[in-house]
């Protein structure tokens, strides 16, 4: 969008008669200086790159530059025609036109049945560039897919349709949004999820289970991906334990899915009751298990 009161011969450090050939050569040398594949992470190199693109979008139109003019000067600036020979051999200022560029043609049509024809230089018209962002998805939001609205390194903020089951590294190609129509691919990386752990398709977590329960063992619910599920814990389950959830993994590429594996741990209650105190001490008389019996033996000490 052109603003008023800039003056965009100065920014493309020419004078305000200077010719197209002269816009044009000096628009590719700033270019070539303030491009951002040549000044990474440098916000005042792209501003002045835009500032250039904007300048050379009106000076290189004859329509556009000669509005611009009138607006700037308050009066069409007037610019020297080229030179063309006489018949008589001699250089002077005659009235044919200087040699044409290839140029595209399309029309615009307006509101009205009125229609007109443009005519762009085509080595005015900068080429498409392929770009690549980084994006950081939750677990459930690349499983589950759905609208996402990312913002890119340019200030351009986008609305993406992410399909479902997105692997980790994976890459999407958004067409026509890259740079000058060009395409944009996005690297998907997956957040670290704080109970489940990613192994390939299987899921891994932990659960935990009162003593009673491991001992006694039933039916207990378990977090999934999907909402929770009733799993059955078997009687005397060890800390430690695997258990597994069929097809309750993360989906492969054809959407084959992997398992849930459920860690078992052991959780000792932090507050117990009275009540609870004296069962547990009458549990403790009533039951005849060492787990450390034969730990420290005579014949342990005699090899040592």
């Amino acid at each position: 969008m052109q603003q008023k009161g800039r003056n965009y011969y100065q920014i493309l450090g020419v004078s305000r008669h200077a010719t197209n050939e002269e816009i044009k050569k000096s628009f590719r040398q700033l270019a070539r200086q303030y491009h951002p594949d040549l000044n990474p992470n440098d916000r005042l190199a792209e501003e002045k790159f835009k500032d250039i693109n904007e300048a050379y979008d009106v000076l290189s139109d004859d329509a556009k530059r000669a509005d611009y003019d009138a607006r700037l000067f308050g009066r069409p600036n007037r610019r020297p025609r080229p030179a063309v020979p006489r018949s008589n051999g001699s250089a002077g200022y005659g009235t044919a036109p200087p040699p044409r560029q290839p140029a595209e043609y399309w029309r615009d049509y307006s509101a009205s049945t009125a229609k007109r024809t443009k005519v762009v230089g085509a080595a005015s018209r900068p080429l498409p560039r392929d770009v690549e962002a980084k994006l950081l998805l939750p677990l459930e939001k690349a499983y589950r897919g759905g609208q996402e609205r990312i913002r890119l390194e340019d200030g351009r903020s986008i609305e993406v349709e992410m399909p479902q089951g997105i692997a980790d590294g994976q890459r999407i190609r958004l067409k026509a949004q890259g740079i000058n129509g060009g395409d944009l691919y996005l690297k998907i990386s997956l957040e670290p999820h704080p109970f489940w752990e990613l192994r390939g398709t299987d899921m891994v977590c932990t659960i935990p289970v009162t003593p009673s329960e491991a001992v006694l063992g039933g039916a207990i619910e378990v977090p999934t991906i999907d909402g929770p599920v009733k799993m059955t814990v078997p009687k005397g389950v060890r800390a430690g334990q695997r258990l597994r959830l069929a097809q309750k993994g993360y989906p492969d590429s054809q959407g084959n899915r992997g398992d849930q594996l459920v860690e078992i741990q052991i959780a000792i209650p932090p507050d117990l009751s009275p009540e609870e105190l004296a069962l547990y001490e009458s549990l403790r008389q009533l039951e005849a298990y060492n787990p450390r019996q034969g730990l420290l033996t005579t014949e342990s000490f005699s090899r040592a």
